[in-house]
Parts: C-alpha cells; sequence; structure tokens
C-alpha cells in the first residue's frame, strides 16, 4: 500500500518538523544567556559545566542511534518519541529544584534533542523527490540561522524578569517556553504525518550501540570541561589532566575498534560500513567535521569578541550576529531554491566554502579598535557562505544512497558535524587559555590587578591568575560591582584624597582594560587563524566531491519511509 500526500499535508509536516528543529536549535544558544542565574540560584559553580555537558553527551551519543531506528521504524513514531521526550525534560528541566535535578533533566532533553536532530533534514528525503529537497534543505538550514540570534534575545529577556501573562519570569522560563511547542509540534505530527509500516521484524544492533555510546560518550568527556568534571578525580587520584585524557584516549580507540567488529556482523548495523565505500559520504563526512570545528571557532568566539572588546552584553552580542543570520538566511533560501531548479548543487558548495573561508581569515583583522561595521561586512559575507554550505551536505548524502538507508545516511552529518564542532571548542578553549597567559605574561604587575588582590569583590570572581577571571574582570557588570565597591570604600574620604584616588582608580582600570582587551584580541587572532585553515582543508574536499544527478520526479511516500 502506497500513500500519496497533497502538497497540503506534505507542508504542514514540514511546518511541524521545522517547529521540532527551531525547539532543538533555539536551545543550544538561550540556555546559555541562564547559566550565570542558574549558579546564583543552586549556588552551584563547579557544577555548572555538567548543565551543557550531560545535554551535549545525550544528543551526541543519540543522533546516529536514532537514525538507524527510524529506517526501522519508521520517522513518525521516533518523531513522535523525540519531541515528547524534549518537551518533558524541559518541563522538568524549569521545575528542578536543585543542580543534580537540572543535569539529570538535561541529560533527557539531550535524548530528544538527539531523535529530532537526526529525524529532521531526514523527512525532507522521506516526503520530496530528490530535485524538490534543495528548497526544503534550505529552509531547515534557516531556521537554525534564526534560532541562533533568538536564543540569546529570547534568554536574556526571560532572565532579566520580565511579564509574560502577568507571571515574572525568570531563568526557568528558558525551559518552559518549549512546551508548548512541543505539544503544538507533537500534536500537528500525529494528526497530519501518515502512520506507515515500518521494516519487518527489525533486529536491533545492541552490540554496536553500545560500543558507538561508550565510544562517543567518552570523547565528549575527553574533550568537554574535562578538567571541571573531573577535577574531584583529579585531585584524590593525583593523576594529571594529560594523563585522564590518555586513557579516554585508550577507551575511545578500544571502543571504536568494537563498534567497527560488530558492524561487520549485524545484520542492521547502526552505521553501515558499506557507506564508507561511497566516495561523495566520505567526503561529506570530512568536510562536516571540519565545518564543525571552523565553524565554532568562528561563530563562538565572535561572540565572545564582542562581549570583551566592544563591551557588549550577551544580548547585545546576540543583535550583534543580526548580519551574519542575514547572510545566511538570504544564501541558505535562495540557493535551494535554485538547486531545485537547475539540479546542479556542487558550484553552491565550492562558492559557499571558499568565501566563508576567506572571511573567517578576514576576522583576523579585527583589533579592539575597529568599528562595528568593519565586522559585520565580515559577517555578512560569513553568514552567506556558511548559507550555501550547510543544506548542500543532507542533499549529497541523501543521493547517494536508496532511501531505506536515508535515516542513518543523514544522521551521519549531524553526528559528525557535532563531533566536530565539540572538539573545535575544547580546542579552541585551550589555544586561548595558553594565548592569553603569553599576552599577560607580566600582568600581575598592573597596578588594577594589585588593588583588587585585597578587594573582596574580586575575591568572589576567583583567582587572579586565572585567564578567564582576568576576562571576567572586564566584563561590564563585574567593573560596575568593582566600581561601587570603591566608591563605597573611599565615600568617607576628604575631598582631595576621594577625587585623587578616583582619578587614579579609573586610570588604573582603562589601562586594565586597554591591556586585557588587546591581549584577547591577539589571542583570538590565533583561533581564526586556525579556523580558516580548517575550512580551507574542507575546502579541498568540497571541489572533491561528484556531482550526482538530482531526480526531479515526483515523490511519493511509501511504508518505512516514515
Amino acid at each position: 500500500m502506497h500513500h500519496h500526500l497533497s502538497l497540503r499535508g506534505k507542508l504542514i509536516i514540514m511546518f511541524s518538523v521545522m517547529a521540532s528543529l527551531f525547539l532543538v536549535a533555539l536551545d543550544q544558544t538561550i540556555v546559555t544567556t541562564a547559566l550565570g542565574k542558574i549558579v546564583e540560584d543552586f549556588n552551584a559553580f563547579s557544577s555548572l559545566s555538567w548543565v551543557v555537558t550531560a545535554y551535549l553527551l545525550t544528543t551526541t551519543v543519540t543522533v546516529p542511534i536514532a537514525g538507524k531506528l527510524s529506517d526501522l521504524y519508521g520517522r513518525k513514531m521516533l518523531l513522535l518519541i523525540g519531541v515528547s521526550i524534549f518537551g518533558l525534560g524541559s518541563l522538568f528541566s524549569g521545575m528542578s529544584g536543585n543542580i543534580d535535578q537540572l543535569i539529570w533533566a538535561r541529560a533527557f532533553q539531550g535524548i530528544g534533542g538527539g531523535i529530532i536532530t537526526a529525524n529532521a533534514f531526514t523527512i525532507v528525503g522521506d516526503l520530496f523527490a530528490a530535485r524538490e529537497r534543495g528548497k526544503w534543505q534550505g529552509l531547515l538550514g534557516a531556521v537554525f540561522g534564526i534560532s541562533s540570534v533568538i536564543g540569546p534575545l529570547l534568554g536574556g529577556w526571560l532572565t532579566d524578569s520580565n511579564t509574560v501573562f502577568g507571571l515574572t519570569t525568570d531563568w526557568r522560563w528558558t525551559f518552559y517556553i518549549n512546551v508548548p511547542i512541543a505539544i503544538a509540534a507533537f500534536t500537528l505530527i500525529a494528526v497530519f504525518s501518515p502512520m506507515l509500516k515500518h521494516a519487518k521484524n527489525p533486529r536491533i544492533d545492541y552490540k554496536g550501540a553500545a560500543a558507538l555510546t561508550v565510544g562517543l560518550a567518552t570523547l565528549v568527556l575527553a574533550v568537554d570541561n574535562t578538567e571541571v568534571i573531573f577535577g574531584d578525580l583529579l585531585d584524590a587520584t593525583g593523576l594529571s589532566l594529560l594523563g585522564l585524557r590518555v586513557i579516554m584516549g585508550t577507551i575511545v580507540a578500544a571502543a571504536t575498534g568494537l563498534f567497527i567488529y560488530f558492524e561487520r556482523k549485524a545484520d542492521e548495523p547502526i552505521l553501515p560500513l558499506r557507506f564508507f565505500k561511497s566516495h561523495n559520504f566520505k567526503m561529506v563526512m570530512g568536510i562536516a567535521t571540519l565545518f564543525g570545528v571552523g565553524f565554532m571557532g568562528s561563530i563562538l568566539y565572535l561572540t565572545q569578541f564582542n562581549q570583551q572588546v566592544f563591551g557588549a552584553t550577551p544580548t547585545e552580542s546576540g543583535l550583534m550576529l543580526l548580519p551574519m543570520v542575514a547572510g545566511l538566511m538570504t544564501a541558505s533560501i535562495g540557493s535551494g531554491q535554485i538547486i531545485s531548479r537547475t539540479g546542479k548543487y556542487k558550484i553552491f558548495m565550492q562558492i559557499g566554502i571558499v568565501l566563508a573561508t576567506i572571511m573567517v581569515a578576514m576576522l583576523t583583522t579585527l583589533t579592539p579598535e575597529s568599528p562595528y561595521y568593519h565586522e559585520a561586512i565580515i559577517m555578512v559575507f560569513l553568514g552567506f557562505g556558511l548559507g550555501l554550505v550547510m543544506p548542500v551536505m543532507n542533499l549529497v548524502v541523501q543521493s547517494e544512497f536508496k532511501q531505506s538507508d536515508l535515516g542513518v545516511a543523514t544522521s551521519s552529518v549531524q553526528l559528525f558535524r557535532g563531533l566536530g564542532s565539540t572538539i573545535g571548542i575544547a580546542v579552541f578553549g585551550s589555544l586561548l587559555t595558553s594565548g592569553l597567559t603569553a599576552n599577560l605574561v607580566h600582568i600581575e604587575d598592573n597596578a588594577y590587578i594589585e588593588s583588587l588582590s585585597n578587594s573582596p569583590a574580586a575575591k568572589q570572581i576567583g583567582d587572579l591568575s586565572d585567564s578567564n577571571t582576568l576576562l571576567t574582570l572586564n566584563t561590564p557588570d563585574v567593573k560596575a560591582k568593582i566600581t561601587d565597591g570603591f566608591n563605597k570604600s573611599v565615600a568617607n574620604l576628604p575631598q582631595p584624597v576621594k577625587q585623587q584616588a578616583t582619578k587614579e582608580f579609573t586610570k588604573n582600570q582603562e589601562e586594565y582594560s586597554s591591556q586585557i582587551t588587546h591581549a584577547f584580541s591577539e589571542s583570538l587572532r590565533d583561533i581564526f587563524l586556525t579556523s580558516a585553515v580548517l575550512m580551507g582543508a574542507a575546502a579541498v574536499l568540497v571541489f572533491a566531491i561528484k556531482e550526482r544527478e538530482l531526480a526531479a520526479a515526483s515523490a511519493s511516500v511509501t511504508p518505512g519511509e516514515m
């Protein structure tokens, strides 16, 4: 029995899919704005990194497994489960009474996020013929772009206690906001998506799934906040951070070996090794990984540049990314439309990756003296380049395999890009720390730091020899607190003495601010340069892709495809 959906039916399904994807993409940015308030509420700075890592961990592990399960059991069922878990995880996160509950709720939420991510891009392949997929993949790319800006803005607004429907918001609302969207998406999918048959007597590759879970989980923990998460273990055992990472690297290697062994034996492998016989599949996985690293290197640290160098708040730094989002959306939607008309996609990847590489390299020209429009111009073209590349990666992979393999093939792109991003954050974090340490060699001699060594306000922030603390001291909020503390300490002094002390303090603060912003800018230059090199390597792989003809025939949804 074949199910033919009307265009209206397909549009409703795609709308619900985009709403689901919007949830996941929004969550990646909205939560970061709330972290400060969460720490204040729960007084749990040491566990803070787990709020982010727990979600990342379960999402990464879930994506490839969910992709395979959707091929076996159908997309509809998996997507409904994913949206339900994500919605419940969001509700539990908002209701958390302590940091441990929040971490577990985030881990649960991440499972839902992984299922949605694995299936959203795949459904395009189910509903539409190869020629038509371009414009829909472009729209899904645009959803990511929109959410990356809306996330920090909405997160900042909700966290700063505003009134919604007569209720005063706080950080919990960054989670609660997901619940009505999840209910709406679930309803649309449940009502309008056809319930289609799945594969007969599917066999789940439990051994492969277990080996993959151990390997991916260990890899994420080895690169994401390792020192903070395992701080107590390192102190108790006397093990060095390098030693711990060597042990974890050994576990990853062993799990990878076991995974390959199990996949060769399995009837329905999680990630069929035959995929790697496809030239284009190998190329796209390489591009996705390098792209993930390079993308995070440029985007994440561009936000930090805006906050540190331009003195922007988290909300303002989100607004400052608007030029990039405008470029990304224009290119993503526009190229999708042209691909659907012409059937040609390789040229867009080539132009996009070269343009993005050049623009990331151009980020190295930014200095504390640069006007904002200098950054904005680079961002427009960077966004344009990214918008040309991102949607096409799924398209290339989907045109390589038959319908029954679409789930695994498409989720592989998300997996490798996600792993690239995770590794990128870790590598660039280390680069930034070592760069700052090198550029701030004589910071302890700075008059401002010397004066702060006796300040109670500064001591609350952290170790004054730590580079992250030094950056925190330069944020507008902290500077305001320290200035306020200073003003109180000199309030009772005679006027001439008070004026002289205030003048001296202001001068020292400005000198420190200039020193820290220049050191930060210098350190970022290395990160942007490294990102550009990695994007350049991805560009080489793009030119090696073999373009396939995209079928223009009208697609019908068949049993087992959704």
